[in-house]
């Protein structure tokens, strides 16, 4: 098969790395694959070996048409038998390609339970008689959109994100490593990571480790329920938070001058993007995602394959991920992520180690990469046979 991926950017997002790896997966089986991207080159991108096609669209309508007619132009010469686009921006400009090349039908996917507001809704609901289905990446998500009118339900599927389970395992030597390379001993870390956008709110997430630390400022003793202070009485240490993850320079001081209000400035590295992110999990000691709104978020799967316990709030496709292999807590509630965290400091190492058993397992099980991309296979094979409707996917 000849495949086209059509994405907005190949920023350091869970989105554009789950397409990465669905495409290096489909050129292994002996597809020729190929990326379309609508916005210039980034200065922090995914690196990728797949051909690549940078359309080079900007917020003006001179360069969104140039754009438009290079996208054009290439589909013309690569003539694919499958597109598959991702995101508002990339599933209406697939739909608007549609019009004007003779290709297949697009397959839109959403990334997230939220792409905008009604007007965007409106769009998808216009312009889906040029899709050729709608896949969600979580039962959350499609029931939205079905909800909202901008998908019909006869071509909304559902299938999940898939994990690299053999990139995102646990090392026991390379925790030891990196926690000595950042200076940490005793301490309990608490890792979270994503952009530094509102979708994630880190303000909620702020305002619950402002919690656990003013309980262990307080040097309550054990006998007092609920005291923070009473977690690790022997620890010698307060515990840290770890934050991973770039954004825009007004989202980022925002959260920034937060942790300082909080009086968190000393309890909270700031990391930015990094790279490492299995060995920066391998460090941590648990993982927490606090936001408002998901679709299925790929950090907390990778934790997860690391075996690391996970505190999340239930939003999105979240729970449907996590199963009895994590603990939830309701959104933009700091108080409830706040307890949520401190059940898990307050177990016991073996306890802990049990949980991240756990949730390894439930991502070999359910959420493989490698079996994603072979539902995705079948998936694109039979609507090369006419069977646009109601595909049944693989598990």
């Amino acid at each position: 098969m000849r495949i086209v991926y059509i994405l907005t950017s190949l920023g350091m997002g869970g989105a554009e790395r789950q397409v990465l790896g669905l495409g290096e997966r489909m050129a292994r089986r002996g597809h020729r694959v190929a990326l379309l991207i609508l916005r210039p080159h980034l200065a922090e991108e995914w690196p990728t070996q797949l051909d690549t096609i940078h359309l080079d669209m900007l917020k003006n309508p001179w360069s969104v048409l140039a754009g438009a007619a290079r996208g054009r132009r290439f589909l013309r010469e690569f003539r694919p038998d499958v597109v598959h686009s991702h995101g508002f921006h990339g599933n209406l400009m697939a739909r608007i390609w549609r019009l004007l090349v003779a290709s297949p039908k697009p397959i839109s996917t959403i990334h997230n339970v939220y792409e905008g507001g009604t007007a965007r809704m409106l769009a998808y609901r216009l312009t889906d008689p040029l899709s050729a289905m709608t896949t969600a990446v979580s039962e959350a998500a499609a029931e939205r959109f079905v909800r909202m009118k901008a998908v019909p339900e006869s071509k909304c599927s559902v299938l999940s994100n898939g994990i690299d389970a053999v990139e995102f395992a646990p090392d026991a030597e390379r925790r030891v490593r990196t926690r000595s390379e950042m200076g940490v001993d005793a301490e309990f870390v608490w890792l979270a990571a994503g952009r530094i956008v509102p979708a994630k709110d880190y303000p909620n997430l702020l305002r619950a480790f402002a919690q656990i630390r003013a309980g262990e400022r307080m040097g309550c003793g054990d006998d007092e329920a609920g005291c923070p202070g009473s977690v690790f009485p022997d620890r010698g240490k307060p515990t840290g938070l770890w934050i991973a993850g770039e954004g825009a320079d007004n989202e980022v001081s925002r959260a920034r001058q937060l942790s300082i209000e909080l009086g968190l400035n000393h309890a909270v590295r700031w990391l930015g993007l990094r790279r490492d992110l299995p060995a920066l999990l391998d460090a941590a000691d648990g993982f927490v995602l606090g936001s408002a709104w998901e679709g299925m978020p790929l950090a907390v799967s990778e934790a997860m394959a690391m075996e690391k316990p996970v505190v999340a709030t239930d939003a999105g496709g979240t729970r449907e991920l996590i199963g009895d292999a994590g603990l939830l807590a309701p959104a933009k509630n700091a108080n409830a992520l706040a307890e949520a965290m401190l059940t898990v400091m307050r177990m016991s190492l073996d306890e802990r180690a049990k949980l991240g058993t756990r949730a390894r397992a439930r991502i070999c099980e359910r959420f493989s990469l490698e079996a994603k991309a072979g539902a995705w296979e079948a998936l694109y094979a039979g609507l090369l046979e006419g069977q646009e409707k109601q595909i049944a996917l693989p598990e």
